[in-house]
């Protein structure tokens, strides 16, 4: 089963600092693609989400603050983790930027390893899911670096969408969510597929779970969650 990996978008106009934010992203095991400007980022998150976002402060058609707003201010994007970078050093600055939003800051030049770091922190803040760490509930367990489910000690056979949707809902214990958000979270909203076909992958999952199929419930009207009680 091939390791899901998060996307990480670039925005940055320079392409020498783009390429080497590329190159440590890649090595950081992330896919990548990037945006030179701010209205070629807006398109690219439109067309699909990425996991995070690395905002230059200056590009050439507006500010990377003006973006970063008009990210927040939108119900779709608003909760987008975002890393800004700029070459300015000045307290003001930091503060302006995580005042319109920003999740962190890094300053330009950047140690890679710092913003490795800074990034798998980020991403287990805000995106459970991609964390690398060993999730459990029960009698379940998986493990996102060998993408392996054990039950009782033994590994189990599943399959790749179950897996996600597991992974998913261990990430996000106790909370429900509707069969709209687990199609835009699990499977991507650009993929266009039926609401129901949420359903059957639930029931699939709940078979290959077997005496511990309990753990994922069903909340008449909205939707479904992982719980132990």
């Amino acid at each position: 089963m091939a390791v899901e990996k998060a996307t990480i978008l670039i925005v940055e106009d320079e392409p020498a600092i783009a390429e080497l934010l590329s190159f440590t992203l890649k090595a950081g095991g992330w896919n990548v693609s990037v945006a030179q400007t701010a209205a070629e980022a807006w398109t690219s998150i439109q067309h699909r989400m990425p996991q995070m976002m690395l905002l230059d402060w200056m590009l050439p058609d507006q500010s990377g603050l003006s973006l970063l707003t008009r990210i927040r201010n939108d119900r779709q994007f608003h909760a987008l983790p975002v890393i800004m970078l700029t070459a300015k050093g000045m307290e003001e600055d930091k503060i302006a930027g995580l005042d319109s939003g920003a999740d962190d800051y890094i300053t330009k030049p950047f140690s890679p390893r710092e913003l490795t770091s800074r990034i798998k922190a980020l991403l287990r803040r805000k995106s459970p899911e991609h964390a690398q760490q060993l999730m459990s509930a029960g009698a379940v367990s998986l493990d996102p670096v060998s993408c392996t489910v054990t039950l009782h000690g033994q590994k189990i056979d599943i399959g790749n969408t179950e897996y996600k949707l597991l992974k998913f809902l261990l990430a996000h214990p106790e909370r429900v969510f509707s069969r709209s958000q687990l199609l835009d979270r699990v499977w991507g909203d650009h993929v266009a597929i039926e609401e129901r076909t949420v359903d059957v992958h639930v029931l699939r999952l709940r078979k290959v779970l077997k005496d511990a199929e309990s753990l994922i419930k069903t909340v008449r009207s909205v939707g479904y969650m992982l719980s132990e009680k």
